[in-house]
């Protein structure tokens, strides 16, 4: 039995699910989204689906899909839905769900369809656009033409439908979209608001229509934190089918996490958007700024600053490392008693940053993902420079010194920067008798320390490489002797004992 609008009742019966209401399928397109992809089904498209079920948003989502590759026949098979199995830590307790999505309506094809695109504009219920394509979708094409079919760019396919909504409802301000891009880049709403207005101007549209382009819509800015690792591999898939009973080739797979942060202060668009009211995980706000740092600074910058020690631990998936308690406790301290005092502001209080710590925590115990260290490490001076430079700079700013976490993370990406050069002429590492190739822009730069320096005088000389940092590093008082002394114990002893001499006092950073 294959997952169908007209199966759904039975599937769903089988499996123990609640079945979605049949007034769910006749609600009126309200959302237009550009992207297919995992995350806005796993994120996105989750929290619209709960608000409908809570009688909330009652609307569903027309999907644009831009790609050539791939079809469209799996969603018109199954009518759009699609299981979301929720799996992970929340809370501190397991979680294992599995939901029928029904907020998809349809999805038309931008390269055979674009025409049914454009129909959508001409629909006074259609109030919201969304997208998710990728970080390059968010580009000016400069040569992109609004009349193509369709344009070529994403900004461009976005503007043709904003004009064409523009002449079916002759510029009245009701008929302005909100638009909310998801792709992770910082202020997307601005950049694309940007890229619109520059090829409005390109195609020589009128004023009358860049004014009511500027004034009547609302580009948001966002913020989307989830992990979809999305489809099961073939034996997962093969037994969660026989478990539920049904066939579904668009399940997905999702951690219980989930934050979509928008920026907007118009009181049109939060009532617009009113699925936020379903789930805490959405949050409209005047700036998103404070979201942004929190997963900045408290998930990728710990996740930075851990990656590193991880490999040197022999740990190859973050679930396993969480599992040893040496390697929890190094995290859990580095994260609440180092990162989370170094980035209180006026916006950010010390209870928001623990909070956020905690659900981190969560998300790192998740037995179900399997995240490679490994895969951590890729670019790891450039994620060491934004995500944790800041962090050390305002610790010591706050108190004199930087604390003996941060310095033996810091020792760990030294160590793990040390390599040789292969007969590709790639920059390998050895660790644990395994070699593993540095994937890192700065790894030249690293080698090149390495071969003139041992473990005693490198960090010096790392620390102060401003090309590296964009600061100098070595002048904050007592941090190389404590990343120098670390690299040592790392080298010679392992990261058992570094992190106990941690714990012993034995070193003043």
């Amino acid at each position: 039995m294959i997952l169908s609008k007209q199966n759904v009742q039975g599937a769903s019966g089988a499996a123990g699910i609640n079945a979605p209401a049949a007034s769910l399928f006749s609600l009126p397109e309200k959302v237009l989204q550009f992207g297919t992809g995992v995350l806005l089904r796993g994120l996105n498209d989750y929290f619209i689906d709960k608000a409908n079920k809570q009688n909330l948003f009652n609307g569903r989502i027309v999907v644009v899909k831009s790609t050539d590759t791939g079809g469209t026949d799996a969603f018109a098979t199954q009518d759009g839905l699609y299981t979301l199995l929720i799996k992970g830590i929340d809370d501190g307790q397991k979680v294992d769900e599995a939901i029928i999505n029904a907020s998809i309506s349809r999805v038309v094809s931008a390269k055979t369809e674009w025409n049914a695109i454009l129909k959508c504009a001409e629909s006074a219920d259609m109030q919201v656009i969304i997208s998710n394509t990728t970080e390059v979708g968010i580009s000016l094409l400069e040569d992109d033409k609004v009349d193509a079919q369709p344009p070529v760019s994403f900004p461009g396919k976005l503007l043709a439908v904003l004009l064409h909504r523009y002449k079916t409802f002759n510029g009245s301000a009701e008929s302005g979209m909100v638009i909310i891009p998801t792709e992770l880049i910082p202020d997307n709403g601005t950049k694309l608001k940007g890229i619109v207005n520059e090829l409005a101007k390109r195609n020589n549209l009128d004023e009358a229509f860049i004014q009511w382009l500027n004034t009547a819509n609302d580009f948001c800015n966002s913020l989307v934190d989830r992990i979809v690792p999305g489809k099961l591999s073939a034996e997962e898939h093969k037994a969660t089918e026989a478990k539920l009973g049904y066939q579904d080739e668009l399940m997905i797979m999702s951690e219980c996490y989930r934050l979509w942060a928008i920026q907007s202060s118009s009181a049109r668009t939060k009532e617009i958007l009113s699925f936020a009211a379903a789930d805490e995980g959405v949050v409209i706000v005047d700036n998103i700024d404070k979201y942004r740092e929190l997963k900045l600074r408290l998930l990728n910058g710990s996740h930075t600053f851990s990656s590193g020690l991880a490999c040197v631990a022999g740990f190859k998936v973050v679930k396993e490392a969480m599992a040893d308690k040496v390697f929890e406790d190094f995290i859990t301290t580095l994260m609440m008693e180092e990162i989370a005092p170094a980035i209180i502001s006026n916006t950010i209080t010390l209870d928001d940053a623990k909070q956020f710590a905690g659900k981190v925590l969560d998300r790192y115990r998740n037995p179900y993902i399997e995240h490679q260290w490994i895969s951590i490490c890729m670019q790891y001076t450039s994620k060491l420079k934004m995500r944790t430079v800041p962090i050390i700079l305002n610790y010591f700013k706050k108190n004199g010194f930087v604390p003996h976490h941060i310095a033996l993370g810091f020792a760990a990406y030294i160590l793990f920067m040390k390599s040789k050069q292969n007969e590709k002429g790639q920059y390998v590492g050895l660790l644990n008798g395994k070699e593993y190739v540095i994937q890192d822009d700065f790894a030249a730069n690293l080698h090149d320390k390495w071969s003139n320096n041992n473990e005693g005088s490198i960090t010096h000389f790392v620390l102060k490489d401003e090309t590296l940092w964009g600061t100098d590093l070595s002048q904050l008082t007592g941090f190389t002797n404590a990343v120098s002394y670390y690299l040592q114990t790392l080298t010679h002893k392992g990261f058992e004992t570094a992190i106990k001499t941690i714990q012993s006092n034995k070193v003043n950073a």
